[in-house]
């Protein structure tokens, strides 16, 4: 009943013409087919028909909506445990706006008496292709010759499709990991067994990279020779280099590298979340500028408008994805001729790391933070034992504290869990990382 409600309340706000398309798509969740029926009912229900694609990545789901110009729906969870689920809505021009969704959540529906599941129809494979032809037209042909790649394929919806594209683009590719059961990957606080587990399979066959992505594949997990993963945000700096955009829109938890390397004309931070990077890339858009992108510190990268590499062209996708940082940073490598790890070398030694306090109530996050940011005696105190001192606080998006010794540390709730994250920059990975665990135990401590 959930599902068809807010399926039916999302149909209406977008008002298609009766007989009209929605393109539907499902991560590999044990509970997403049901989940998907129950939206199938909801658009039949409303006079419509649905579009089945099967399983598939969300930006791939997306990229299909655009270039059909019909809306869309995945049902997913994205990178969140395997018993929790969602569903992400598309109109045919992108992801839904912020007032969408408020339009979504006040919508009255009358559900009828008896919902009916039918079974799930045969897949259409177009979406899949769509977007598989996105990369190939823009990559030149075996631009991964020669690279040997492991991939941890685990339960993302993109283990079948980029592991051909990866093969078609040259590479060898090693299948790693993959499993029935449902894994979530947050490429944000990647788990310590993830970690050794990458090392162990990189000693083992030599790779020269290791990628992964979350479980609707619009996050990238990208790892070097010796399996050490790159972390999202330099993952899109690097990933905006090789475009050559001109214009790049982040959340203020991406690394500060990003304004310091000075590549990019025009820099602009955002609130964390994709909806607002998308409204900054509208809005450079609409000022003039040229070669728009945008990622999070997940590595989802969006392309904000008409991108142009060696005579090649490719289209806006203002929706996180995996795919494309994923093989432009191994393009970048390989046609400069270094290792993976040897990338990131010329920006500047600014690392950030994060984590998180799992099943840390929302409401208790939000009050830790205003008690911090509305006292300077409390912000001081709680930064006292950490041996810090605050040099500025910015509320853009949680509470992002800059110190005196120029380190970083951001305390956030998460927006689609219960849990607090914490944000870390300085100049080496160790102190970041060691920033961030010291940053989630002094909150504990005052628990």
């Amino acid at each position: 009943e959930v599902c068809f409600a807010y399926t039916a309340a999302f149909l209406q706000i977008i008002q298609g013409a009766p007989g009209s398309r929605v393109a539907l798509g499902m991560d590999l969740r044990p509970s997403s087919p049901d989940i998907a029926r129950a939206c199938i009912a909801a658009i039949q229900h409303a006079g419509l028909q649905a579009d089945f694609c099967g399983v598939l990545p969300t930006p791939a789901l997306a990229y299909y909506a655009q270039e059909t110009g019909v809306p869309a729906i995945m049902v997913t969870g994205s990178h969140i445990p395997f018993d929790r689920n969602g569903i992400k809505f598309y109109r045919a021009v992108g992801e839904i706006t912020k007032a969408d969704e408020t339009g979504i959540a006040a919508a009255s529906v009358a559900l009828p008496e008896a919902i009916r599941l039918e079974a799930l129809a045969a897949v259409n494979p177009q979406a899949a292709g769509l977007y598989r032809e996105r990369y190939l037209k823009f990559f030149p042909r075996n631009v991964l010759a020669g690279m040997r790649l492991g991939f941890y394929e685990h339960s993302s919806v993109a283990r079948d499709l980029l592991h051909g594209l990866l093969q078609d683009l040259g590479a060898e590719v090693i299948s790693l990991g993959r499993t029935d059961q449902f894994v979530p990957i947050d490429t944000e606080a990647v788990a310590a067994a993830d970690i050794q587990q990458a090392q162990r399979w990189a000693a083992e066959y030599g790779f020269d990279a290791i990628l992964s992505t979350d479980g609707d594949a619009d996050r990238p997990l990208l790892g070097d020779a010796q399996g050490n993963y790159l972390r999202g945000d330099v993952v899109g700096i690097l990933c905006a280099q090789y475009l050559a955009a001109q214009a790049v829109v982040t959340p203020v938890s991406s690394n500060t590298a990003l304004e310091k390397c000075g590549a990019f004309a025009r820099v602009a931070r955002t609130r964390i979340g994709s909806p607002y990077v998308i409204e900054g890339m509208q809005r450079l858009i609409a000022d003039g500028a040229l070669h728009v992108v945008g990622f999070e510190a997940n590595g989802g990268f969006l392309v904000g408008s008409m991108l142009e590499k060696g005579g090649r062209s490719l289209q806006a996708l203002p929706t996180r994805d995996a795919v494309l940082p994923i093989v432009a940073l191994l393009a970048m490598a390989r046609e400069q001729g270094v290792p993976l790890a040897q990338l990131s070398a010329g920006l500047p030694p600014r690392f950030t790391a994060s984590d998180r306090i799992q099943n840390f109530a929302t409401a208790k996050s939000q009050q830790l933070l205003q008690e911090l940011s509305g006292s300077d005696a409390a912000l001081r105190a709680f930064l006292a034992p950490l041996g810090l001192e605050p040099a500025g606080i910015d509320q853009t998006d949680g509470l992002r504290i800059t110190l005196t010794n120029a380190e970083i540390l951001h305390l956030r709730p998460s927006g689609n869990a219960p849990d607090l994250r914490c944000y870390a920059e300085a100049v080496s990975l160790a102190r970041a990382s060691e920033l961030a665990n010291a940053g989630l135990h002094r909150v504990e401590s005052m628990a």
